[in-house]
């Protein structure tokens, strides 16, 4: 009996090991099974995401041989779905692509690329990502300039900041600072007394000097010039155009001083009213070509219309002087410029503070004029200013008024975007009036990460090369 009792304990222990090691078994082949399967899909979602890039860089190929072909050779629209061969024989997967061009004014400005990866083994596991390719604009600077300029201790700099001529950089740049020249002659109007013959192409008292790098190649003036004769035809056919309201080619007479006032509004809307006449300022000019005296000044206007801008081309092209201010809401650009008389070159006066009615990019202003972008005189003593501003042929800034009542400004200048100005800018004077400079005591220049990517229509470009400019992972 007693060995029946022992060969009964061993089978009872036998059965609880045998379950013991079956249990462990079981899980160790449970873990296996997975880390295999998992190990499967990391690698599945891995090859998934190289053939959404892949397809990304087949569609920046197609547009580089066809630019204007959209519909991947087919005509017909999408999404196209391409097969993506392995180098070692066989295929490795498909991609889905998606294209769409983003149209304003009839011309294509950008396009929006959706990539889709399936691998070949796990066609069930997928990754998409969306990529915008287009001409980087004007829009990835802060500031652009064709001459040289002296940035003084009070500015503060967010963004690029180029001259093709010398730099003197006593203010705080929190990016990049280039100049196209290796040394320049910084005279006392740039702040150098005595005289540097041979300044080196970016110097100053300004923090982060391993930022400044010079000299780089020139960003060429001529190529990124609007083509006012097209943007004309453009704005009579699909945008808004208004005619000359101004007269004489004399700019001695003050009926060459007339223009529009141009105000935007939230809703959508633009008023706008007809300057019919202006007063004239002594000054010291920011454009040393100009006279020195202005008619900056709105003295008599008058009602004349207000507009809602076609849905598809946010383009105003006017043949006289404009007064800007308000809140835009949309992606406008506004051109001031006359192609029907060579002796007659608008100005654009900023009025009043400029913002978006909607952030993130949802709006947008590009302003161009062919000859100064300048604050009025009755501008506020702190102006906030959004959008991109381009003196074509001549300055941007404020000019240094005689009359102390409209000369200081007591507060801060701050433009979110971009200035594009072809001589020397200004918006601070070393004279004084009142107990302040002239101009405006404190500047901040920070350039629209939106604005670099997604500008309104017709902003100049600095490069013919596509690119992708933003990217994302679905």
């Amino acid at each position: 009996m007693q060995h029946t009792h022992e060969r009964g304990y061993l089978l009872l222990l036998s059965i609880v090991y045998g379950a013991v090691f079956l249990a462990v078994l079981g899980g160790l082949t449970m873990f296996v099974l997975g880390s295999n399967k998992l190990q499967t899909h990391n690698t599945s979602r891995t090859q998934a995401f190289a053939l959404a890039e892949a397809g990304l860089e087949y569609y920046r190929w197609f547009l580089s041989h066809y630019p204007n072909d959209f519909t991947n050779g087919t005509g017909a629209p999408g999404p196209y779905t391409l097969t993506y061969n392995d180098p070692e024989g066989g295929t490795a997967g498909t991609i889905s692509l998606q294209v769409t061009p983003n149209v304003s004014c009839g011309v294509t400005t950008s396009v929006d690329l959706s990539s889709t990866g399936y691998p070949v083994e796990t066609p069930y596991v997928s990754r998409t990502v969306h990529a915008r390719y287009a001409q980087p604009s004007v829009g990835t600077y802060s500031y652009i300039l064709n001459d040289s300029v002296w940035a003084g201790a009070d500015r503060i700099i967010n963004g690029p900041y180029h001259s093709n001529g010398g730099v003197h950089m006593d203010g705080t740049a929190n990016a990049e600072v280039t100049s196209s020249l290796a040394t320049w002659n910084c005279t006392s109007t740039y702040g150098c007394s005595p005289a540097q013959a041979t300044a080196p192409g970016v110097f100053g008292s300004g923090p982060n000097q391993t930022l400044w790098q010079y000299p780089v190649p020139q960003v060429d003036f001529g190529a990124i010039s609007a083509d006012f004769g097209a943007l004309k035809t453009i704005a009579q056919s699909a945008g808004t155009f208004y005619d000359r309201y101004s007269t004489t080619n004399g700019q001695g007479d003050p009926a060459y001083w007339r223009g529009y006032h141009v105000i935007f509004n939230a809703n959508g809307t633009i008023t706008i009213r007809k300057v019919s006449s202006t007063t004239q300022l002594g000054n010291t000019p920011v454009n040393s070509a100009d006279d020195t005296t202005d008619r900056a000044l709105i003295s008599n206007e008058a009602a004349f219309t207000t507009v809602t801008l076609p849905s598809g081309c946010g383009l105003i092209y006017i043949e006289d002087n404009v007064w800007i201010e308000g809140t835009v809401s949309g992606k406008i650009t506004l051109v001031a410029a006359n192609v029907a008389n060579a002796n007659i070159s608008p100005n654009v006066y900023i009025r009043n503070n400029i913002q978006y009615a909607t952030g993130g990019g949802v709006d947008g202003l590009t302003v161009i004029a062919e000859h100064n972008v300048l604050i009025a005189p009755d501008a506020p003593n702190s102006m906030n200013l959004n959008g991109i501003f381009i003196a074509q042929d001549g300055a941007f800034g404020m000019n240094a008024y005689n009359s102390c009542t409209y000369a200081s400004k007591t507060g801060t200048l701050t433009i979110t975007g971009t200035t594009v100005s072809n001589k020397r800018t200004g918006t601070k004077w070393t004279s004084t009036c009142g107990g302040y400079y002239k101009g405006y005591q404190t500047r901040v220049d920070s350039y629209d990460r939106y604005m670099a990517y997604d500008p309104p229509p017709f902003t100049p470009l600095i490069s013919e090369d596509y690119q992708f400019i933003s990217w994302r992972e679905e």
